[in-house]
């Protein structure tokens, strides 16, 4: 699932604000407020919308573009910055929302972190990827999960819990696991969706 691009997240934002004013716009009322010449370009970005679960499909039967209920519950999860798939690095809050397919979401609260380096390539995770975390303090082995280091320095790795260590594994040759004590790691989620811009 790709996230939105910035057009299509403004067209999205356009038509929250239209349903809480009780309206469904039609194509040619959004051409008119972003200025678009073409159709064309906007069906695009209506397509992406209803292939993203936003928008309902347009069957010709209704006038207006609708957004469905998936659209009007949420505004997207919180974005809490850039996270390392190589060393660790600190997350950085950058108060904005992504907006996120449910079928991608966990059970519980979650967020959305981009990834920045190369060592989970070989799980197909890649730099630039957006992954959604289920906030959690706990994860079983194996999980990918989001490690906090040393109260400092986060980082997204496979975990591995045995008495006395903690193994956080890459998914990469190039970078060796990192070891640390129990009281040095601490769980800040569990990696349940990734979304991925072409």
């Amino acid at each position: 699932m790709q996230p939105l691009t910035r057009r299509q997240q403004q067209i999205l934002d356009f038509l929250r604000d239209c349903a809480r004013e009780g309206e469904a716009p039609t194509l040619g009322e959004i051409c008119t407020a972003f200025r678009l010449k073409s159709r064309g370009s906007l069906h695009k970005h209506i397509q992406a919308l209803v292939a993203a679960g936003f928008v309902a499909p347009m069957n010709g039967r209704r006038r207006g573009v609708h957004l469905t209920k998936q659209a009007t519950d949420a505004d997207g999860l919180p974005m809490l910055g850039r996270i390392a798939a190589g060393r660790p690095i600190e997350a950085v809050r950058d108060h904005e929302r992504v907006a996120v397919p449910p079928q991608l979401q966990g059970r519980g609260e979650c967020y959305v972190l981009q990834v920045r380096g190369d060592s989970m390539i070989d799980e197909g995770i890649f730099d630039g990827d957006w992954v959604i975390v289920e906030h959690r303090s706990r994860a079983d082995n194996g999980e990918l999960v989001v490690a906090l280091v040393d109260d400092e320095a986060a980082t997204l790795k496979r975990i591995e819990q045995q008495p006395g260590e903690v193994v956080l594994h890459p998914a990469n040759a190039d970078h060796e696991p990192q070891h640390y004590t129990p009281d040095q790691v601490t769980i800040q989620g569990v990696v349940v969706g990734q979304m991925r811009r072409y």
